[in-house]
């Protein structure tokens, strides 16, 4: 799951309007930001795999601290926290903490059975990345709906604020049907993987920073 879990993020954009899309998105792609760090330490391991499934060729050997259900749970709770005591909201606990575990059950969907429920326990995954046709067009749905709730709940306030948005709509959407040859190593991998995570979160505080929510 990739544009899904940016889906997630900008429907919460309603809800929680003060709350910064780029928090929004950190939170419901806080495991994917994780990964990349402890694969670069050595906590986590990963393997280039190509025809692993249809859709993506790596093997992800072991992610219990980034990946696994009861470790975004701490990792939700954590984040969450920190969001509420940053940007007022009854409701900001709550939905980042929604965000952050979203994520392993968006995931469970289209990964192999490689999910782990906590450390060392149970892992699970119904295998829809071996099936690319369904598996877009459920990402692809969920993102424009998502898209289409967050400019509902917000408008621009100048040029950056509509120019920035749509490119970054234009952007993640194009990055997820681009098809691309394997990495050629791990650590290409992690470093594209932390690259790209830093540069998409400062775009959409960019872009987030000149909209405001729209009235009603």
């Amino acid at each position: 799951m990739f544009i899904g879990h940016f889906a997630l993020g900008f429907a919460a954009k309603r809800r929680t309007p003060r709350v910064s899309l780029a928090a929004l998105f950190g939170a419901a792609q806080l495991a994917d930001l994780l990964w990349p760090v402890f694969v670069a330490f050595g906590v986590e391991q990963v393997r280039i795999d190509p025809g692993n499934t249809a859709s993506t060729p790596l093997d992800f050997v072991s992610y219990p601290y980034s990946h696994s259900l009861a470790a975004l749970v701490l990792w939700g709770a954590i984040f969450g926290w920190i969001c509420r005591r940053v940007a007022p909201g009854a409701l900001v606990f709550g939905v980042i903490f929604a965000l952050v575990v979203s994520h392993w059950f968006l995931d469970v969907l289209v990964h192999r059975p490689d999910m782990p429920l906590y450390p060392g326990g149970p892992k699970f995954g119904f295998g829809l990345w071996n099936y690319v046709t369904p598996e877009k067009v459920l990402e692809i749905v969920m993102y424009v709906i998502g898209v289409w709730m967050y400019v509902r709940a917000t408008r621009p306030q100048d040029g950056i604020g509509r120019w920035a948005f749509w490119s970054l709509v234009v952007f993640l959407l194009v990055g997820y049907l681009a098809s691309s040859a394997p990495p050629p190593s791990v650590t290409v991998l992690w470093v594209m993987a932390v690259s790209l995570g830093g540069l998409t979160l400062a775009w959409t505080w960019w872009a987030d920073k000149h909209r405001v929510p729209s009235p009603g």
